[in-house]
């Protein structure tokens, strides 16, 4: 068996990370992990020790014999070969579509709520979303409504996927938002069947005993970190 090194990130602020190990761990890989600890300002340090053996200078990175595979898409991939498929639908218009959604994510997710990092679900404190935000999630959940309501669930195409995992990220930072998903009927069951993934809670109880990592754009302009504590105040 190849001996198997994850370069993960900072549990509470890589999601990207957070995919790859996802699929990683369903494919039931053995591997070692080292926290590369992305937070300013010793984030430039530890990635230019990235940079030595994985030319993006970038966390997710798995090393197999010690040959580097860069990129969470990539090393989800390779987490589906290995394990014959099996994270990916067996029909190949499915197969296709499941592969769109991971594409989908790892291009931007057309920037829905592009404020509201994975960082934020872990604040003390968090602010509504703005009507924009509520818009662009409801985007999201229309499709995924009728994508679920097509299948068997209770995932996406059944069995958990790459493409919830690769979404994963998603539903933490907007559920943990207050997202009221009572008009996504499967999107609601689909997100609590994610959220209670064996492991998903794993990665999450040790991103929530990390210190938060604020990021300055996540206040809509006027706002205050004193008025999200007090609002009445």
């Amino acid at each position: 068996m190849p001996r198997l090194k994850f370069y993960s990130g900072t549990k509470n602020a890589s999601s990207w990370a957070m995919r790859a190990w996802l699929a990683l761990r369903a494919a039931g890989l053995e591997f070692e992990e080292e926290i590369v600890d992305i937070r300013r300002p010793q984030r430039f340090r530890n990635l230019a020790r990235v940079a030595q053996f994985s030319p993006p200078a970038m966390v997710p990175v798995l090393c197999v014999d010690g040959v580097a595979i860069s990129d969470s898409l990539a090393i989800m991939e390779y987490a589906n070969d290995v394990c014959g498929g099996h994270l990916l639908p067996a029909d190949s218009v499915l197969r296709g579509q499941a592969r769109s959604l991971v594409a989908w994510q790892h291009s931007g997710l057309s920037g829905i709520c592009g404020r509201i990092s994975f960082e934020s679900a872990f604040y003390p404190v968090k602010r509504k979303l703005a009507t924009t935000e509520l818009a662009e999630c409801g985007r999201l959940f229309d499709w995924l409504e009728r994508l679920l309501r097509a299948g068997q669930g209770p995932f996406l195409f059944g069995a958990a996927s790459l493409a919830d995992f690769a979404l994963t990220p998603a539903v933490i930072r907007l559920t943990r938002h207050g997202v009221d998903l009572t008009s996504w009927h499967a999107v609601g069951e689909w997100a609590a069947a994610i959220l209670h993934h064996q492991l998903v809670a794993e990665w999450m109880r040790e991103a929530d005993g990390q210190p938060p990592v604020w990021l300055e754009d996540y206040l809509i302009p006027g706002e205050s970190l004193q008025q999200l504590a007090d609002p009445n105040g």
